[in-house]
C-alpha cells in the first residue's frame, strides 16, 4: 500500500474547536483509498460517572412500566428522594432530543445520575455496589459517552473511499457461506477475497427473534433478492462498478401461484412468525411499521426460501413445499424444515396457510413472483446490484436528513431507546456517496475512554464534513468493523473482539 500525504480542508465538528486532528490517506488500489482520521485525545478530566436505573412512580403515565434509563420527571424525582434519604446526592436531569426531520426537538424524559464524579471505572463500580447494597439499580457510565458532552476526544474514523473515474474492481456484499451463521467482517471479507471490507447492515443476534446472521432488512447480493425489506426504511444501492450509489427505498412484493390461485408471500430466507424490526405486513402484531431492535410476530404466513439459506431451512409446524429451478414441485412436506439442493428453493406455511401449501402435489407448478423496486419503478433484481439494509437516513442532497421517526429508532412507550440508540455517543458504520459520485464507507470507533463513537446527529454532521451528499447510517455498535486484506484496522468495542455480523460490504 502506498501512503500519502492528505489535505485538511476543515477539521471535524467534534469536541471543542482547536481540536489536533490529523489525517492520513493509504492507497488500497487504483480508484479506492482509505483515510484515518484521528481528532482530539483522551482527556483524563472527564469523569466517569453512576447512572440510575429508574422505577416508574406515582406520575407514570404507565405505573407497571418496568425500571428504566429515562423516564417521566415523576418518576425520576421520586427516586432522587428515595436515594437522598438512603445517603446517596442524586439529581434529575432532562434528556434533550435535537429536531430531526421527522422529530421534533424536546424534553423525552429525565435520567437520574450520582451527583458524585469519579475519576476511574473502578472508583465508580466501587460506589455501584454500595448503590445495589441499598436497593437501587446502577451502573456505570463514561461522561464523554454523552452525546452533547464536551470531551476532547478521542475520536478515530476511517473512511474508504471508491472513485468510479479509476476504481477497476468489483463493488458489492457478502453474507458469506451462507444467511444463517454469523461471520467477522474480517472473515466475510476473506471469504470475498475483498481488499477491503466494512460490516453492512442489521441482523438478527438472538435465537428468539429468529436465524441469527439473517438480515433484518433488505438484502441483494449478486443482483439475487435474498432478504424482504422492513418497509419504508432506506437501502445503501451499489452497483458493481461503483457508478450509482445512492440511498434508496425500495418496496418489495412477493407471490406465489399455483393453478388459479395468486397469494402473497410475507418474507424470504426467515423464521416464519418472526418480524425483525417489524415493518411488515398489516397482520403482524404489535405493528406493521419499523421499530428498531423489536419482533413483531405473525402465526399466518408464507415464506420462500433459497438454497443460500443455510443447511436446513427453519423446521416446526406447518407445511413446506420444495421447487425446482422451473418452479416444479419437487416434494410436499406435512413439517417445516429440509435441505435445498443447487437452485432449488421452497416456500414454508404456518398456522391457517398449511394446508394450501399441503395441497400441492409433486409436478405441480407453483411459482415465485419476486421483484424489488425503487420509488421510481427501477428494478433492483438485476446482474451487478448490491442492496443492504439500514437506518436511519442520515443526509439528503447534502443537507442533514435524520429519519429517525419513520424508521423506528423511536419507541413511544420507551424514551430509553432514543436516549441510548441515538443521542448518545456509540460506534457507528455509515456510508453514502458526494457529490462527485465517489463512495464512501465509514466507520466510528467507540464504547472505550479513548474512542468516544458519535450520536446520530453528530453522525450527520460528521457525514457532511466528509463532503457526503446522501448518507445513511449501517449497523454500528459493537458490529462497526473494517478490515483491510485480512486485517481488522478497527477497535472493537466487544470484550470479546471482533463481533461475528450478518453481512459486509467488500471491495474485491
Amino acid at each position: 500500500m502506498r501512503h500519502l500525504a492528505y489535505a485538511v480542508s476543515a477539521p471535524l465538528p467534534l469536541g471543542p474547536a482547536g481540536l489536533p486532528e490529523t489525517r492520513s490517506t493509504t492507497t488500497v488500489e487504483p480508484g479506492v483509498t482509505m483515510t484515518r482520521i484521528v481528532r482530539g485525545a483522551f482527556d483524563p478530566s472527564t469523569p466517569w460517572v453512576v447512572e440510575l436505573s429508574i422505577p416508574s412512580g406515582r406520575t407514570s403515565p404507565d405505573p407497571d412500566a418496568p425500571p428504566r434509563s429515562v423516564q417521566d420527571r415523576g418518576s425520576a424525582d421520586d427516586l432522587v428522594r428515595r436515594l437522598t434519604a438512603s445517603g446517596f446526592d442524586a439529581r434529575s436531569e432532562a434528556v434533550r432530543q435535537p429536531a430531526v426531520a421527522d422529530v421534533p426537538a424536546g424534553v423525552i424524559g429525565y435520567r437520574v445520575r450520582t451527583t458524585s464524579t469519579f475519576t476511574s471505572r473502578a472508583d465508580a463500580a466501587a460506589y455501584v455496589t454500595r448503590l445495589q447494597a441499598a436497593g437501587f439499580a446502577a451502573r456505570t457510565w463514561y461522561a464523554g459517552w454523552d452525546g452533547a458532552s464536551p470531551a476532547k476526544g478521542q475520536w478515530s474514523i476511517n473512511v474508504l473511499t471508491i472513485d468510479p473515474r479509476e476504481f477497476r474492481g468489483h463493488l458489492g456484499a457478502s453474507f458469506g457461506p451462507d444467511l444463517v451463521n454469523r461471520e467477522t467482517t474480517t472473515a466475510i471479507g476473506e471469504y470475498a477475497h475483498a481488499r477491503a471490507a466494512v460490516n453492512g447492515g442489521f441482523f438478527v443476534l438472538d435465537p428468539k427473534a429468529g436465524a441469527p446472521g439473517d438480515p433484518a432488512g433488505v438484502g441483494v447480493y449478486g443482483g439475487l433478492l435474498e432478504s424482504e425489506t422492513v418497509a419504508g426504511r432506506p437501502a445503501l444501492v451499489l452497483d458493481d462498478r461503483a457508478r450509482q450509489t445512492r440511498i434508496a427505498r425500495p418496496v418489495w412484493k412477493g407471490t406465489v401461484q399455483a393453478g388459479s390461485s395468486t397469494l402473497e408471500l410475507d418474507g424470504i430466507n426467515r423464521v416464519p412468525g418472526l418480524i425483525r424490526n417489524c415493518g411488515g405486513d398489516p397482520g403482524d402484531q404489535p405493528t406493521d411499521h419499523p421499530v428498531h431492535d423489536t419482533t413483531c410476530t405473525d402465526p399466518n404466513e408464507l415464506i420462500a426460501f433459497t438454497d443460500a439459506y443455510g443447511p436446513s431451512t427453519p423446521d416446526g409446524p406447518g407445511s413446506e413445499v420444495v421447487l425446482d429451478r422451473n418452479d416444479r414441485v419437487v416434494r410436499v412436506a406435512a413439517e417445516r424444515g429440509t435441505t435445498l439442493q443447487p437452485g432449488q428453493r421452497s416456500v414454508q406455511a404456518t398456522g391457517n396457510l398449511t394446508q394450501i401449501v399441503s395441497a400441492l402435489r409433486p409436478g405441480h407448478i407453483a411459482r415465485l413472483g419476486l421483484s424489488l423496486t425503487e420509488a421510481n419503478g427501477a428494478n433492483l433484481i438485476r446482474p451487478g446490484t448490491t442492496v443492504v439494509n439500514g437506518g436511519p437516513q442520515l443526509l439528503r442532497d447534502g443537507a442533514a436528513y435524520i429519519t429517525q421517526g419513520t424508521d423506528g429508532m423511536v419507541h413511544p412507550t420507551d424514551p430509553s431507546f432514543a436516549y441510548g440508540w441515538v443521542l448518545q455517543r456509540n460506534p457507528r458504520t455509515f456510508a453514502g456517496a458526494d457529490a462527485a459520485g465517489r463512495t464512501l464507507l465509514v466507520t466510528v470507533d467507540g464504547r472505550q475512554p479513548d474512542q468516544l463513537g458519535l450520536s446520530v446527529p453528530e453522525e450527520a454532521r460528521v457525514a457532511q464534513a466528509l463532503g457526503m451528499r446522501d448518507a445513511m447510517n449501517l449497523d454500528g455498535g459493537g458490529s462497526t468493523a473494517m478490515s483491510l486484506d485480512g486485517r481488522l484496522v478497527t477497535h472493537p468495542s466487544d470484550a470479546s473482539g471482533e463481533r461475528p455480523v450478518g453481512d459486509a460490504i467488500v471491495i474485491r
